[in-house]
């Protein structure tokens, strides 16, 4: 299998230091087009980070409801293509047909979260519920999940240019992290990591680097994780989805310090925390 090109390059720079310039060098991380194609014909392109596509290839027909398991997907080809990388996604005969039906090509731009939407309704359809799920979260989970993040972002940490999602599980840390440029494109190689793991998203919750958006709603529920938490705060349209979801929508979380804009229920605090 061909292999898909560095996710980061090492550049010449000029730096403006102390009111002089002075020649060096920077890590900066790689932007390619990457294309998912089903049957031989491109569904999507996306600009993403060149790393962890088997991955991205998985969540990407997760999430998107191309596919509802794993097991539907038959292999997946990772090819060198003019400027990028072509995922040749095969799906069982079945699935095949059906997408044929309904084939469209899109582009989309860094991070786009509604590849292939055609209609208002659609880009806005209801998040599924994940109001059952048992999960339950100390303050002190939200903190020492959002301390091991940092040091699990190697990508970041030599380009300072990418977005992290990770997977939490209380008990256990996180049990997987993926970056990329596109937080969307992140939490779609997340996802993918976790189908090819066999966890059940509802087992933990979903943390991320970024603000947290209507679309990154819309998968963590789609993976069936109840509790998602990010960095930066959430749009509006998220929490109402996140409402109508029962899902847990925590943002601002820095330190010991977090928000809790919808669900509250599930985070453990006071007496209860202390019991935990």
């Amino acid at each position: 299998m061909p292999e898909a090109p560095d996710p980061s390059r090492r550049v010449p720079d000029l730096i403006f230091r102390n009111g002089r310039l002075s020649q060096d060098h920077r890590i900066v991380a790689e932007e390619a087009a990457v294309a998912l194609s089903y049957g031989g014909s491109t569904e999507a392109v996306m600009m993403a980070t060149p790393a962890d596509l088997e991955d991205f290839a998985i969540g990407f027909s997760l999430s998107e409801g191309i596919v509802t398991g794993i097991d539907e997907i038959e292999s997946i080809a990772i090819e060198p293509a003019s400027g990028g990388v072509d995922l040749q996604i095969a799906l069982s005969d079945d699935l095949d047909h059906t997408l044929r039906a309904r084939r469209r090509a899109k582009a989309g731009p860094v991070g786009c979260g509604l590849c292939g939407v055609e209609s208002i309704e659609e880009a806005l359809k209801p998040a599924a519920d994940v109001s059952a799920a048992t999960l339950r979260l100390a303050p002190s989970d939200i903190a020492s999940a959002m301390a091991a993040l940092t040091a699990r972002q190697p990508l970041n940490a030599e380009t300072r240019a990418v977005h992290a999602a990770a997977f939490y599980v209380p008990g256990q840390g996180l049990i997987a992290v993926r970056e990329d440029v596109g937080r969307h494109n992140a939490l779609d190689k997340l996802i993918g990591a976790l189908a090819r793991a066999g966890v059940d998203g509802a087992s933990g919750a979903v943390i991320m680097t970024s603000r947290l958006s209507v679309e990154l709603v819309q998968k963590t529920a789609k993976l069936g994780a109840a509790a998602l938490i990010g960095i930066s705060a959430p749009t509006a349209l998220a929490i109402d989805m996140a409402t109508r979801a029962g899902m847990t929508l925590v943002a601002l979380a820095r330190g010991e310090d977090f928000d809790i804009f919808t669900g509250a229920d599930r985070i453990i605090t006071g007496d209860k925390a202390d019991a935990a």
